[in-house]
């Protein structure tokens, strides 16, 4: 085995580590060890309201169907992106993201908690605990893949590697990722796209990877969920955020 190939290898079992806790923004130097997030983003409160969006703490509620084609507006830390969903690619993905954004998933500062240079970031975890609560256990079905790879700028959900796993995170390519492409070996299909970067692709490039994975000795994602942007921010201290998420009316 080569370089090239130990290292494609190397990338894909990170992948798979970080996942495995999967059911279980650019802030300076200066920001207080006790995060006050309200003064952080006063939207990230309000946008739990239960009378504003009820769906927002039962998923089940959101359940339209997503357009064939439709754009999306990435507002983060280091710039704006637009992507363009494809439903054909992968049905049930693209209706869980649109539903996400329908029902104000992304009207808060959403981290990008895990970015690996050359491999992809990762984001989905809410900064408040009590809507990752609502949405652990809401999984979608498995999307059979359809040949679309894994390549710069293309967007996957995030699996554990067993059937049918996917729920609300999800990460963009940042590299030629094949392996992500096959079957995974406890039973789950390969990790298919769903939409592709349309306009601002120099802007994922700038995205904060100077963590890389997060630390093995520490359940990371286990403790986001449970204590939300609090905890993130705090520990990774130059994340950047996704501010925002909208739905671009077509011409």
């Amino acid at each position: 085995m080569n370089c090239k190939q130990q290292l494609s290898v190397s990338l894909f079992l990170t992948l798979i580590i970080g996942l495995s806790f999967f059911q279980s923004g650019c802030l300076t130097s200066d920001r207080a060890k006790k995060l006050d997030l309200l003064a952080l983003n006063p939207k990230a409160i309000e946008s739990t309201s239960t009378a504003r969006n009820p769906a927002l703490l039962k998923p089940e509620l959101a359940t339209e169907t997503a357009p064939e084609t439709f754009d999306a507006k990435f507002e983060t830390t280091k710039g704006d992106f637009t992507v363009t969903v494809h439903r054909d690619w992968a049905p049930h993905a693209a209706d869980r993201f649109y539903n996400m954004i329908r029902v104000g998933y992304f009207e808060s500062d959403i981290a990008i908690f895990r970015a690996i240079d050359g491999f992809m970031f990762q984001f989905g975890i809410h900064g408040d605990p009590t809507v990752n609560s609502a949405w652990s256990d809401s999984t979608i079905p498995d999307d059979p893949p359809k040949g679309i790879k894994n390549i710069p700028g293309t967007l996957s959900f995030a699996q554990t590697g067993t059937p049918n796993s996917r729920c609300v995170q999800m990460f963009c390519n940042l590299g030629l990722n094949t392996n992500l492409d096959s079957a995974q070996p406890n039973g789950g299909v390969a990790f298919v796209p769903f939409a592709e970067i349309k306009t601002g692709k120099s802007t994922i490039q700038k995205i904060n990877t100077e963590y890389g994975e997060n630390p093995r000795n520490e359940n990371v994602q286990a403790k986001f969920k449970k204590r939300g942007n609090e905890y993130i921010l705090d520990k990774f201290r130059n994340i950047d955020l996704i501010k925002s998420v909208t739905i671009l009316e077509s011409n």
